[in-house]
């Protein structure tokens, strides 16, 4: 506590001072008086603006029906504010219908499940959290774990702690985006059972929830989280209110107001000043610009927009990479500002300006890190959430943020394939887009390879849907609470197939073994000295030691990519990866060790359940539906794991709560040091891997830091690989592997028969093979990188130059 108190700032000091204070006061006058909810308090959070005085006037004579119909009156003929109004229904319906046929069905069963009771949260499905006795929901349980947090005041729940279950899972039920559900399909299909359960709902939760009790007022992001969702049923019910029997929008109203109180006295400017500020701040700013009925509106949105636009240059880096290093909080993050630029653009609020150039540095990162068909890299944790669950999407699927995107900056570049379902009631005003991207059809090959440089990631893709991500960054943000030990490590679609993947995450605080296992080196597609962890994990959102990256090298050609990058997690010991992908052919990843002492290395690689794996010595084959390639590592012991409980390998989470079989191999290495491992991908089934080997490697006496060459028989070829590190003061020094001398950092060639195919090189100037028959290439001077193909050159196989 001393240490902690000894890193906080005077400002800091003196907000939590004042926060203790009024929260400890907030209790006293709880434990007095219980709070209620009274709806009698609403005129007084009301504006006195003359648009509402007849419902003013039904208030204070208690008729609160009529007082929800005039309101409804009132919402459905107000200006436009929100992504989706009332008004919309007319022409929004028709066009989804004609763009999506099946859509009304799909509404219909997710929203006759929930009308069922049952509830398909995370990575859950058909849960219920009611008991067999009553159809009532029980809003604090977790139906998973069976555990019930505690009915206290709100900053006396421990939701934590395991003994409340997964408070993961109580709040995704809470936020009540599921209700976005039964919007959707009450406009689809006109069913009024679907908007009969919302309003069950919200009778039910205020019930069960009255103001500052229990773990659903314990997260200032739920609360924000809760009151956008509520925003958006005003949209879809308050339309058709005359035969209510119920003061919903009365209640909503009111409980809005009660929950946006709590969470501006209580931002998180310092408990967890990353995503959770961000959305409390989202949620002020679009509440404020959307409701101007409240009173307390235009101090929200003052308060929200001034977070959001300071926030821009401390949470997204100039790549446009957000600073958790998580790609779901990159989405995230994306999703809140396209929110807000939609909100400001629509009440002509000039900070829309900002929110666009944050927008655009979001989205073109986001393309960047997205495979061809929209999908991220599960790099860093994934909580399993979304902001706008409107039908049901993938959590890791971004073509619906994408588009939007597209079209609210006239990008049509950032889209993928054709926009889904939810950018429609996201751009329901056409006026929003500069383009009618959202509803054409754009190329996946529009983006190639690329770095975010600031962020730490590096991707390199083919036109066939290969993508590949490095992770060459920093660990986290602040204290890592969202980052993984993941230094060095990659994923890998291979023509447009999910194939070497990240575990995800399966839990956050009711099982720390899960937890730290799934957040391990050993769970990444990395290289693991000794068994231990690069980075070592403290509590489920902290850690006692990070491994810092730092990368060396990073080339980007047409035909091909390099990465070289080192980090200091096994120090004294240094692990040094380095990554050549041969677009849509060959990728070969080795890793060198070096440091005192007798080590054991182990390289993992976690293959996605898609693919059927078969083991053969040093060489596995992959096999999918459209899709084969092999490994072959030239030495080390290859071990499968699926699905193993005593290793805990063979598992991932493809989403937050559901923990699946996969398929895990460990290639063990032990021997002198330094340690070169190599692992060789054959990315084409033309031209398969038939073997790999190391080569010596010869230079002159101390010319050479290290160096590692391979030969790579293939079916219609023999492929080379060599890299190498001068010393210093011997730049440009020539050295030998197999028959070829070069003076570069990297060479790769092909041998067809006995005639070059093609050859790359980095850094150098020099390439010749001797004896006969002999290749000559030679420059003047050292280039970054070149690739000659021959053939393509229509040149004979043996030239000289």
């Amino acid at each position: 506590m001393l240490a902690r108190l000894s890193r906080m700032s005077l400002g800091e000091l003196g907000w939590r001072s004042r926060a203790s204070a009024r929260i400890a006061w907030d209790r006293i006058r709880a434990a007095q008086s219980a709070p209620a909810w009274n709806r009698s308090a609403l005129p007084g959070v009301l504006t006195a603006h003359p648009s509402l005085d007849d419902a003013r006037a039904a208030m204070r004579q208690g008729e609160w029906l009529l007082a929800h119909r005039r309101l409804a009156r009132h919402f459905a003929s107000s200006p436009q504010r929100f992504p989706l109004s009332p008004g919309h229904r007319r022409s929004l319906v028709p066009a989804i219908r004609d763009r999506f046929p099946d859509a009304p069905s799909d509404a219909r069963a997710r929203a006759d499940n929930i009308v069922a009771g049952r509830y398909d949260l995370l990575g859950y499905s058909g849960l219920t959290f009611g008991t067999a006795e009553t159809t009532a929901i029980d809003w604090e349980r977790d139906p998973v774990h069976h555990r019930r947090a505690p009915r206290r005041f709100w900053s006396r729940v421990p939701y934590l702690d395991p003994a409340c279950g997964d408070h993961k899972i109580i709040w995704e039920l809470n936020r009540h985006q599921h209700w976005l559900t039964l919007g959707r399909a009450y406009w689809l299909t006109g069913d009024s059972r679907y908007r009969d359960r919302f309003v069950f709902e919200l009778t039910s939760w205020l019930d069960a929830n009255p103001p500052l009790t229990g773990i659903n007022w314990a997260s200032m992001l739920e609360l924000s989280l809760r009151s956008l969702s509520w925003l958006w049923m005003l949209a879809f019910f308050a339309g058709d209110s005359s035969r209510d029997e119920s003061p919903w929008i009365v209640d909503l109203l009111l409980a809005i107001d009660r929950q946006l109180a709590q969470v501006e006295r209580n931002l998180s400017y310092y408990f967890s000043p990353n995503t959770h500020l961000l959305g409390e701040a989202l949620a002020l700013y679009v509440a404020g610009r959307s409701l101007p009925e409240l009173r307390r509106s235009p101090h929200r949105e003052a308060l929200g927009r001034r977070v959001l636009l300071a926030e821009i240059e401390r949470q997204i880096a100039p790549d446009g990479g957000h600073c958790e290093l998580s790609t779901h909080y990159q989405r995230y993050t994306l999703d809140f500002y396209l929110l807000a630029l939609i909100v400001a653009r629509l009440s002509g609020d000039a900070a829309a300006a900002d929110f666009e150039s944050a927008v655009a540095r979001l989205a073109c990162a986001t393309r960047l890190l997205a495979d061809d068909h929209g999908r991220l890299p599960h790099l860093g944790d994934d909580d399993g959430g979304a902001l706008f669950p409107i039908a049901g999407r993938s959590p890791d699927d971004v073509r619906d943020s994408l588009a939007v995107a597209a079209a609210l900056l006239g990008r049509p570049d950032l889209q993928i394939e054709t926009a889904p379902e939810e950018a429609f009631w996201l751009l329901a005003d056409p006026a929003l887009a500069r383009r009618q991207s959202h509803s054409q059809a754009k190329s996946p090959h529009t983006h190639g390879s690329g770095a975010l440089t600031d962020t730490g990631y590096y991707v390199s893709r083919s036109a066939r849907g290969d993508h590949l991500v490095v992770d060459g960054g920093a660990h986290g943000y602040l204290n890592g609470g969202h980052a993984h030990a993941d230094a060095l490590s990659l994923s890998l679609t291979v023509a447009g197939i999910p194939f070497l993947v990240d575990p995800g995450t399966g839990a956050y605080t009711v099982d720390a073994a899960l937890r730290d296992r799934l957040r391990s080196s050993h769970m990444h597609n990395t290289l693991v000295i000794d068994g231990r962890s690069q980075s070592v994990a403290r509590g489920p959102f902290s850690w006692a030691r990070t491994a810092n990256s730092h990368v060396r090298r990073w080339r980007t050609h047409d035909a091909f990519d390099y990465f070289e990058g080192e980090h200091d997690g096994y120090a004294p010991l240094e692990h040094r990866r380095h990554i050549l992908m041969l677009r849509g052919d060959l990728l070969v990843v080795a890793d060198l060790v070096r440091g005192p002492g007798q080590h054991t290395a182990a390289v993992h690689w976690h293959v996605d359940p898609r693919w059927a794996v078969q083991a053969h010595g040093h060489a596995v084959t992959f096999a999918t539906s459209g899709a084969c390639c092999q490994l072959l590592v030239p030495n080390g012991d290859v071990e499968c794991f699926t699905a193993d409980h005593n290793s805990g390998f063979g598992w991932h989470a493809p989403v937050y709560g559901s923990v699946r079989p996969m398929t895990s191999l460990r290639v063990t290495y032990n021997g002198g040091w330094p340690l070169w491992t190599a692992s060789v991908f054959g990315l084409n089934p033309n031209n398969p891997i038939v073997d790999a080997e190391f080569v010596p490697v010869a230079a002159t006496a101390g010319a050479l830091e290290h160096a590692v060459a391979l030969r790579i028989s293939r079916v219609a070829s023999t492929d080379f690989v060599a890299l190498a590190e001068t010393t210093p003061g011997h730049d440009g020094a020539i050295w030998r592997f197999d028959e070829f001398e070069t003076d570069a950092r990297m060479l790769f060639c092909r041998v067809a028969g006995s005639q070059l195919a093609c050859f790359a090189l980095m850094d150098g100037s020099l390439m010749r093979r001797q004896p006969e028959p002999g290749w000559r290439f030679e420059m003047p001077h050292r280039l970054p990188e070149i690739h000659v193909d021959l053939q393509d050159l229509g040149l004979p196989g043996s030239i000289t130059a």
